[in-house]
């Protein structure tokens, strides 16, 4: 019990910490509002969670065992990232956000940009090493991490869209708008980066 305490503390934090998923619900929330949100929401919480099921199962095994794999899975991820800012950054317009961010297309973006993200690969390895055990019963302890990940994602990221949404009022100005876009594509590059500062390229 006291270590899914744990593990309860150790989901929260890594979901409501700062984050390129994050930033990217906060901001196409506060464009388009919760419709827009909602499935960039569950998007990347399933993802996330199907992450930590993945590595957990041992199909991903390999990510720990060769640390090449790992960087260049977050290198293609910090550069997926790095255009996806640089996009967001040069959008003037609602029109230009919706076609950096890929509006109507919320749930698939958002799980995309899970399985890219550094920081998701990094937290589902932490998570095997401190909190599962190998032995019997390592399938379902693991499937019940998993599920408590998704539980607890869903309310934080869901935070950071409320945010978003809160923030619709002041970026409703073309001028505004743009330097709100400029914010977020700034923290997005920032979030990805900061993931990989210290990691060699090879």
């Amino acid at each position: 019990m006291e270590s899914l305490v744990a593990f309860f503390l150790f989901a929260f934090v890594a979901s409501i910490t700062p984050g390129p998923t994050n930033v990217l619900v906060m901001s196409n929330a506060s464009r388009h509002g919760w419709p827009a949100a909602l499935p960039m929401v569950i998007g990347g919480c399933a993802a996330a969670a199907t992450i930590v099921l993945l590595v957990g199962s041992g199909l991903t095994r390999s990510l720990a065992e060769h640390p090449q794999i790992q960087r260049a899975i977050a290198w293609m991820g910090v550069a997926w990232l790095s255009w996806m800012a640089w996009r967001l950054f040069r959008s003037d317009s609602l029109g230009d956000d919706e076609r950096a961010l890929g509006r109507g297309r919320g749930f698939t973006v958002a799980a995309t940009l899970q399985l890219v993200n550094p920081k998701v690969w990094m937290m589902a390895l932490a998570v095997m090493g401190v909190f599962v055990t190998p032995g019997a019963g390592q399938g379902g302890r693991v499937a019940l991490l998993s599920l408590i990940f998704f539980l607890v994602a869903l309310p934080c990221m869901a935070t950071w869209a409320w945010l978003g949404v809160k923030a619709a009022a002041w970026t409703r100005s073309p001028g505004r708008l743009r330097w709100f876009n400029r914010a977020m594509a700034v923290l997005l590059l920032f979030t990805a980066w900061s993931t990989v500062v210290d990691m060699p390229l090879l």
